[in-house]
Order: C-alpha cells, then sequence, then structure tokens
C-alpha cells in the first residue's frame, strides 16, 4: 500500500464524518476507529522494511525546479511516531465513543479528530521540510478547531486562541528556518538535509537558522517561556487532552528537535538554547504541578515537565541521550494518554475534576483506581513500569554528561529535584482522589464506567508493565529502529536491563521517591492547614496575564498607527499606497544598482513614442476630467487601458494583451453600470471650462 494513504485517509475519513447525521454516533465512532485502526495495522506492516536502518520514500512531483516535490518518507523514527499517532487514536477514538454526549455535535469531533490524525501523519510523514511546515501549520489549525470545541465556553475560546496565537506565530518562525536552512543545503529534500550536518554547522547563518527552528519547536512543545498555553487549552473535551498530550500536538516539537538533532545538534549553541530551554521547563512544569487544584491541570504541567526532560536529553549533545530521549517518548506516550482517559473517566463519573473535592473513589471505582495508581507510578518512575527506564537512563546522562564543573554539578541535582516534583504529584493524583473518606459533596455518585470506555485504559497500563517488566524483550527492537535515524550514524552501546546494581542513578531514584514522597506529605499537611492555596512565586506572575497584556498593547499600537496613518479620503490612501510600492521598488535598486543587461538596445521608434504620449495624455486628461465629466473620463481612461494593451502587442506578449482588453472592457461595463445609478452631480459645483464654454456659445 502506498505512504500517501496513511495521510489521506484520516481526511477522506473527515471528509466522511462531516457530513454524517448528528445522531449518528455509533457510525461516527465506527468510521474514525475504522480508519485509525487501518493505518495502525499498516503502519506495523512497514516495520521489517525498516527495521535494519530502512528508508521507505514516495515522491510526487509538483514543482521539481523549485525543489518543492510532495515527498513522503518513513524510517525508523518516523515509523516509531506513526504508530502513536495511529495507534494511540484508535484508543482515544474508543474512549470518545462513551465520553462524549450525544448532545454534542459529535460529526463534527470526530471530523475535526481525524482531520488533525491526517496533519499529525503528515508532519511525521513529510520528506521534504516546507511540506513539513505546511502539516506543521494545519495542526496548529486543527488542534484550534478541536481545543474550543465548547465553543459556547469562554474558557474553550480563549484556550484555543492562545493556542493558535503561540503555536502559530512560532509555525511562521519555523517556516522562515526551514527556508534559511534549505538555502544553506540547497535544497529542501529532507534526506539531503539531513546528509549536510558539517554544511550546516559551518555555515555563517546557522545560528539564525537554529533560532528560528527552536522558536517554532518549542512554541509547539510548550517549552519555557511559551509554556503558559497548554494548560489554559484543558478546556477540550478529555479524549482531545489525551491525544494531544501523549502522542500528537505537543510531541511534534520534540519531534522536530529530534528529527534534525543529527544536522543542527552537537555544537555549543544548541546545547545552550535547547539544554537551558528544556532544564528550565522540566523544573517549572514538575513545580507548578503539586499546586494544580484540577487533575487535568495538574497533568498539563506534568507534560510540559516531561517535554522538557526530553528536550533536555536532547540538547546534551549525546547520542545516548538521543537514545533516552526516543524511549521517554514512547513511554510518556502510553502513560500520560492512560492518565489523561483516567481523569476523563472520574470527571465524566463524577461530575468534577476538583481535587478538593474528590476523596475515597476507590471504594466506587476499584478497577479505575488500580490503572490510575499503576499509569502515575510509571509516571513518577517506580521500578519494574516503563517511566522507570527512561528515568534511569535520563538520571545517568546527568551524572556522567561531560561539560564544565558548573554544570556538571547542577544537572544531577536540577534532574533528582525534578524527580522529587513528579512523585509529588503523581501521589497527589493517586492519594487525594483515590484515598481518604468517601466523598459526599459530588454532583454525581461515583460507579466504574462502561466496560469499553475502560479498554483504553486498561491496554496502555498493560504496556507499563509489560515495557517496565521485559523491556528488551518488548520493546528494545523497536526503540533500536526508532532511535537509529535520530543518532544519525551507528547506535551507542545500552542496556534496557531492569537491574544495574546500586550505582549512582539508582540512588538518585531512590532519593527522588523518599524525597518527593516526603515533599508531598509537607505540602498536604500545610494544604490542610489552609497556607497554600497556589504555587508560591509562580501565582505572582501568570503566563496568561503576560501574553494577553502583549495582545492589548500591540491592539492598542494599531489604533494608533491607524489614526496616524488613516484617513478618509480615497486619494490620500492610494498616495500611500503608492508611496509606498515605489519605496518597495526603488530599495534593489539601491542597495545593488541599476545595471543595462547583455542585449543590445534598439532604436527608439517614433510610433511607439506616440503611443506612449497618447496614453500619457488620455491618463492625466481622465484625472482632470472625473471632477467634472464622468463619461469623459472613463473613456480617456479606456484609451490609456488601449495603450498599454497595444504596447503588449508590440513586445510580443498577446496573452497579455489578451488579458489586459478583456479587463478593460469588464471594467468599462462595470464602471458604466455604476454610473446609471450614481446620483446626478450638485449644480452649485464649479463647472468645467470646457462645459463653461459650451454653455457661452449656446446662449
Amino acid at each position: 500500500m502506498p505512504l500517501t494513504l496513511l495521510i489521506l485517509l484520516p481526511f477522506v475519513g473527515s471528509l466522511l464524518a462531516a457530513v454524517l447525521p448528528a445522531n449518528a454516533r455509533n457510525t461516527e465512532s465506527t468510521l474514525a476507529g475504522l480508519v485509525a485502526l487501518f493505518c495502525t495495522v499498516q503502519t506495523a506492516l512497514y516495520f521489517p522494511q525498516i527495521a535494519e536502518a530502512g528508508v521507505l520514500r514516495e515522491e510526487i512531483p509538483w514543482l521539481p525546479a523549485l525543489g518543492l516535490n510532495l515527498v513522503i518518507r518513513m524510517d525508523g523514527f518516523a515509523w516509531m511516531f506513526s504508530m502513536l499517532v495511529f495507534g494511540i487514536g484508535t484508543l482515544v477514538v474508543l474512549y470518545a465513543r462513551y465520553y462524549m454526549s450525544p448532545a454534542d455535535p459529535v460529526p463534527r469531533f470526530f471530523s475535526f479528530f481525524l482531520a488533525f490524525m491526517g496533519a499529525m501523519a503528515g508532519v511525521v510523514l513529510s520528506g521534504n521540510i516546507i511540506q513539513l511546515v505546511f502539516f506543521w501549520e494545519l495542526t496548529s489549525l486543527f488542534s484550534f478547531l478541536l481545543i474550543g470545541y465548547w465553543h459556547h465556553r469562554e474558557d474553550a475560546r480563549r484556550g484555543a486562541r492562545m493556542a493558535l496565537t503561540v503555536t502559530g506565530a512560532g509555525g511562521l518562525c519555523l517556516l522562515a528556518g526551514m527556508l534559511v536552512l534549505g538555502h544553506i543545503v540547497g535544497s529542501y529534500d529532507l534526506d539531503r538535509v539531513l546528509g549536510a550536518a558539517e554544511l550546516v554547522r559551518d555555515h555563517p547563518m546557522y545560528l539564525t537558522a537554529l533560532v528560528l527552528v527552536l522558536l517554532g519547536a518549542f512554541t509547539k512543545s510548550a517549552q519555557f517561556p511559551f509554556h503558559f498555553w497548554l494548560p489554559n487549552a484543558m478546556a477540550a473535551p478529555t479524549p482531545v487532552s489525551s491525544y494531544l498530550h501523549s502522542a500528537t500536538m505537543v510531541k511534534a516539537g520534540v519531534f522536530l528537535l529530534a528529527r534534525l538533532w543529527p544536522v543542527m545538534g552537537g555544537t555549543e549553541p544548541w546545547f545552550w538554547l535547547v539544554g537551558g530551554a528544556g532544564l528550565a521547563t522540566l523544573l517549572i512544569g514538575g513545580y507548578a504541578a503539586m499546586f494544580q487544584n484540577d487533575l487535568k491541570g495538574l497533568l498539563a504541567y506534568s507534560t510540559i515537565s516531561h517535554l522538557g526532560l526530553i528536550t533536555l536529553l536532547l540538547g546534551l549533545n549525546s547520542s545516548l541521550a538521543a537514545v533516552a530521549a526516543v524511549f521517554h517518548i514512547m513511554n510518556h506516550a502510553t502513560f500520560k494518554a492512560s492518565l489523561f482517559m483516567a481523569a476523563g473517566i472520574i470527571d465524566h463519573e463524577s461530575g468534577t475534576r476538583d481535587i478538593r473535592r474528590l476523596s475515597g473513589l476507590r471504594r466506587m471505582m476499584p478497577v479505575t483506581a488500580t490503572l490510575a495508581t499503576v499509569a502515575s507510578a510509571a509516571m513518577a518512575g517506580v521500578p519494574l513500569l516503563n517511566g522507570f527506564l527512561s528515568k534511569e537512563m535520563f538520571f545517568a546522562e546527568t551524572v556522567f554528561f561531560d561539560a564544565a564543573p558548573a554544570v556538571a554539578q547542577i544537572l544531577p541535582i536540577a534532574a533528582t529535584v525534578a524527580g522529587m516534583f513528579s512523585v509529588a504529584y503523581s501521589l497527589r493524583f493517586i492519594v487525594d482522589v483515590f484515598w481518604g473518606p468517601p466523598a459526599t459533596d459530588l454532583p454525581h455518585e461515583p460507579h466504574e464506567p462502561p466496560h469499553w470506555m475502560r479498554v483504553p485504559v486498561e491496554l496502555l497500563v498493560c504496556a507499563c508493565l509489560v515495557v517496565g517488566v521485559l523491556p528488551a524483550w518488548s520493546i528494545g527492537q523497536y526503540l533500536n529502529a526508532a532511535a537509529l535515524p535520530v543518532v544519525g550514524g551507528e547506535l551507542p552501546a545500552f542496556s534496557l536491563a531492569v537491574w544495574h546494581g546500586f550505582n549512582t542513578p539508582f540512588m538518585m531514584s531512590l532519593v527522588a521517591l523518599v524525597g518527593g514522597t516526603a515533599l508531598y506529605m509537607v505540602l498536604r499537611w500545610e494544604r490542610k492547614q489552609g497556607r497554600i492555596n497556589a504555587a508560591p512565586l509562580m501565582h505572582r506572575v501568570s503566563g496568561r496575564g503576560v501574553f494577553e497584556a502583549v495582545l492589548v498593547q500591540i491592539t492598542r499600537w494599531g489604533h494608533s498607527g491607524r489614526r496616524l496613518l488613516s484617513t478618509r479620503r480615497l486619494q490620500w490612501q492610494m498616495l500611500w499606497l503608492v508611496l509606498v510600492t515605489l519605496v518597495g521598488a526603488a530599495m534593489p535598486l539601491y542597495t545593488r544598482g541599476l545595471q543595462l543587461g547583455d542585449r543590445g538596445t534598439l532604436p527608439l521608434s517614433p510610433a511607439f513614442v506616440l503611443i506612449w504620449a497618447l496614453g500619457m495624455v488620455c491618463a492625466v486628461a481622465s484625472a482632470w476630467q472625473a471632477k467634472y465629466h464622468r463619461l469623459a473620463a472613463l473613456t480617456l481612461m479606456g484609451g490609456a487601458g488601449l495603450c498599454v494593451c497595444i504596447t503588449f502587442l508590440w513586445f510580443s506578449a498577446p496573452d497579455l494583451a489578451l488579458t489586459q482588453l478583456a479587463v478593460e472592457l469588464v471594467t468599462t461595463i462595470l464602471i458604466l453600470l455604476g454610473l446609471r445609478w450614481l446620483p446626478k452631480r450638485d449644480e452649485s459645483l464649479p463647472a468645467s471650462p470646457a462645459s463653461a464654454a459650451l454653455a457661452r456659445t449656446r446662449r
């Protein structure tokens, strides 16, 4: 089957879902599920072809002269991401079938969902970097529609606008960065870009391309200082949040960083920019997650923290750290998707996501409590779960990282502190919600959800357990295939064994577990005493507040500029446009000068001079007569257009001449029709000299 179908099929399914009747919830979910399942199975069947550094490639000629062909490309890394996009998408569709209310416009939901799936598949499978940016912006557009799905809610509209503004602006920066990168390499083809690492790093415009590309990646993956938009997107339906946070949208940024790691990584600017942003995001996200009272808010900030962990690993300029980043991308997708679904089940069955109102749900929802506990433990890095393995690799990279003494000391401490934060907010998700006395003031009586609504969570939690207990057997060959294109050469030696002895990374894990538990107990006590209502220090600076203040200031500047430059008179507006156009056209002449070409000049033709003189006379006379005699002005304007038409013929451009003639005819007819219904001229206006002379002659 052609690779192109993996991208086209979700878009076709989106169009079909959009035209289904509103009450056909089973039909819509079945359609979406079959599309996602088919793409998942087909992607899985490609694995033997890409397992040993293989690359599948399909190219459709479009604009070969500009290097813009449609290229679909799948290597091991793209295969892994495709499995996440389609596999978790299949589970989310099954979950959404039971989560969405029949009163919701379900066809619109599944239509947007499938279109978003196709856009994300386009990002992952693009073999042309400009094509990648196109699908990148489509993910921003469809995520805007999904986040604002419940558009009757103000928070949904605000969160959707914020997400679109931040990620859309980052997408424009990414486009500029890709254009610079293509200029450096001399091609927009991804294979040629990946093979030009030395050329890119040594080029004077490397830093420019790097900053622009990182702006696109950081805004999409909610890296500091652009992390504020992600928690504000929690007004989306929980299936959307589960999909965006685990396998798509926010993972696109780290996908891009990993994809371009062989080309743009390995330099000092990459280390400081990528590693610095990742470290700040890791700590800020984990710190803020501990103080959230909304279940989805807690998971949103934990997602920010884990994305910062992946970014930090990619910024360390180590091939083993890149392997750990790929591994954590896979692990994070499983436990974060299951946790968001568990949070949705709690909200769906109890009527609230407020942690302060939830308590003792393990008695009413024992199966959901068990599943959420295992997934939270994986997020905290508890041994025998998949999150522990990639967290251990992360700790090992910070310990054995070769850097300046200050950096070498700060990194392990920061990693351990971040591990403590993850344990603390994971315990809050488990203990505060499922343990303690039963809640008595819930909107609904909690109970287990329908069996098939819980099946996706069960499958994902089983994956966390299997990978945590048998990592080499269950995930080893897939990790090797996915990490090889990221490293860009031979894979470094690493082990997926569960036990590596009492080494420094294991001691860091123990400190994180014990310290995180103690931190949770202290914060719980402070919360009971009423001394903590929000994250200390962070509540004084609101990312959303800064964002909205910037938008207000830009709006004020726009109003001031409009008052300064605009006028109610059409002539002055046209004058401004003409002047700006002339200045813009003259800039190249000023910077590069005006030089004649190699072709010899032709002798001046009197007939050509006469045509242009006649045209200029008609144009000036048309402007002069416009104030006095409209029909005469229109006739003279047609004469000027006819002279332009003859000029095109003179220079052997009959196609332009025909176009000009057609435009002149249509424009003249339309203006005549307009003149027919214009009001009569005010007689108090001064008459033209020609009209006055005619009147005197008649007298």
